[in-house]
């Protein structure tokens, strides 16, 4: 009797999470100033769109996450674009104990929180090396990402649903 009141007592197994690659999928940048040039004053507004996935590989435990980012630059002025960047970064996940119910969220939101370093890195490169300052990209809420898709799943379901 008492092996099981210690079992009760450990609780769940700690996770386990392990990057074990990162790696680019696919990147595209774009200097558009360069090609088309551009006239007057320049003031950049920038746009970043994000989007993730994540699948499960054929190991067992591995996932693949994907993080991709569309990045803008556009004058505010004349709305002439100064670039783009396009950028899918993803990693191989090993990923322990985590239970079923949680493990949608905890790949879209822990994992690209892990990812996002290196992108941020790649993103200062690639703009550097375009002939623009580095483009340092602001911390994202992935928790407040993946919420917004919920909620935006959510809608799609209610308005794709028939009225009874």
């Amino acid at each position: 009797m008492a092996e099981n009141g210690n079992e009760a007592q450990q609780g769940p197994e700690a996770i386990k999470m392990q990057v074990l690659a990162q790696f680019i999928r696919d990147m595209s940048f774009e200097n558009i100033v360069a090609q088309k040039g551009v006239q007057g004053e320049v003031q950049p507004d920038i746009q970043v769109q994000v989007n993730l996935d994540a699948k499960k590989r054929p190991v067992d435990h591995q996932y693949e996450v994907v993080t991709k980012f569309v990045i803008s630059s556009k004058n505010k002025d004349s709305d002439d674009v100064l670039f783009m960047l396009e950028l899918e970064y993803g990693g191989i996940f090993h990923i322990e104990n985590v239970p079923e119910d949680q493990l949608h969220p905890f790949l879209l939101i822990e994992c690209p929180r892990m990812l996002f370093p290196y992108v941020r890195r790649i993103v200062a490169d690639i703009t550097s090396d375009g002939g623009f300052p580095p483009l340092n990209l602001e911390n994202i809420d992935f928790l407040a990402l993946y919420r917004n898709e919920i909620a935006n799943r959510a809608q799609e379901e209610a308005k794709d649903k028939p009225l009874s």
